[in-house]
């Protein structure tokens, strides 16, 4: 399935966003010759993305849920500013579905896939039914419903087998996911991870899963445009995680074989073609000790991994984003893309060591990185203030 193809150029991007992919999204457009306008939060009053844009949008309000996550207010910062475009980023409204549909309603350019794609996979459960669908591996899994009883829940698990995990079927991040081992852990796990997803993400829906013992994490990056195009840009290796979060990131894997990259890629295709797939997007995997792999989830926006792809291929992600929001095709150099090399990404976390590595926060008195040769820094934060723009700054109410 494809949607009718726009033919419209994009003058102005928002970016509903902040940080280091504010800022990452600024450079390409900068770039392309558009003017870019940033929203920041009384918190965010300051911030390097704010600084650096043509015009910035105050968001009253210092919390998320009263700012960046305010799909009205960000519409409306749009049409303060003349913005035709609005680039989501990652987290926050990328993956909302509704927002991208006020986005279209409004008659601005959500650079991203449908609503209706968003919406598909924003279900591990029903993700998990239209891959099967399509021929993507998928591990065997049971949906728990409000009806279920604790007997259908052990009966659910048996047939998996032991380990399984309880997985939030809305939402990520680890919130909602817990590793059971036996039957006495069961029912007490799944109750605790409905309540968790519940309150994280106002759906306490779960599902059970097989559970992989040291499964490698395996992602593909893919690519789609309005004319029914879906490529694949190889793999990226996500191993290294802590409270599922990524860590390292490595492309292309050092474990993949041709043949085992040839069907992943493949698969991943196959999920993008399913869903009439438009713009950047990411299927993964699981893989075992003995090479099989199994569906994960599909994430339908602009990884924070992004930068390893792009060093492998000599892409820009973010220009590909925008030129196929305009309705352009896929360019030869991203159909015909080969692996040049491999990267290696490390992210740089706040958290408090002697609490057990749980997320902190505080001052940044100076930031200092090294300019070497083959040395990416993507970042939110600079010390530098010499790059500061001159903005306008308005409120949406």
């Amino acid at each position: 399935m494809t949607t009718p193809a726009p033919d419209r150029a994009i003058r102005k991007i928002l970016i509903a966003n902040r940080g280091e992919i504010a800022r990452r999204v600024m450079r390409t457009a900068r770039e392309m010759g558009i003017a870019t306008v940033a929203v920041f939060s009384d918190a965010d009053d300051g911030a390097a993305h704010m600084r650096e844009a043509d015009q910035a949008v105050r968001l009253v309000g210092s919390s998320p849920a009263d700012t960046y996550l305010r799909g009205d207010l960000i519409i409306a910062a749009a049409r303060a500013t003349g913005a035709d475009a609005i680039h989501p980023g990652y987290g926050f409204l990328s993956e909302n579905a509704a927002f991208a549909r006020a986005c279209a309603d409004a008659n601005i350019t959500f650079i991203g896939p449908s609503p209706h794609a968003i919406e598909l996979m924003g279900s591990k459960i029903g993700a998990k039914l239209l891959m099967s669908d399509a021929g993507v591996p998928v591990l065997p899994g049971f949906t728990v419903g409000p009806a279920t009883t604790d007997g259908e829940l052990r009966a659910g698990a048996d047939a998996i087998s032991y380990p399984v995990l309880v997985k939030a079927s809305f939402g990520g991040g680890g919130r909602g996911m817990r590793n059971v081992r036996d039957v006495d852990e069961l029912v007490g796990a799944v109750a605790e991870a409905q309540r968790e997803a519940a309150a994280a993400f106002g759906d306490g829906t779960v599902l059970l899963e097989k559970y992989l013992e040291a499964p490698r994490h395996i992602e593909v990056q893919i690519f789609g445009d309005h004319h029914g195009t879906v490529i694949s840009l190889f793999e990226r290796e996500c191993s290294i995680q802590r409270r599922h979060q990524k860590i390292i990131e490595e492309a292309p894997s050092p474990v993949v074989t041709p043949t085992q990259r040839e069907s992943l890629c493949a698969a991943a295709r196959a999920a993008g073609a399913s869903l009439g797939y438009v713009g950047a997007g990411t299927v993964e995997f699981v893989m075992d000790t003995e090479g099989a792999f199994f569906l994960l989830e599909v994430n339908t926006r602009l990884q924070v991994e992004h930068p390893v792809t792009e060093m492998i291929t000599g892409l820009d992600l973010v220009r590909l984003q925008i030129e196929v929001a305009q309705g352009s095709r896929l360019p030869d150099a991203a159909v015909n893309a080969t692996v040049i090399g491999c990267a290696i990404e490390a992210r740089l976390y706040a958290e408090d060591v002697v609490a057990g590595f749980v997320p902190t926060s505080g001052p940044l008195y100076r930031l200092a990185v090294p300019q070497t040769t083959g040395v990416r820094v993507d970042s939110g934060t600079t010390t530098d203030r010499s790059s500061v723009r001159s903005t306008t700054r308005c409120s949406p109410r």
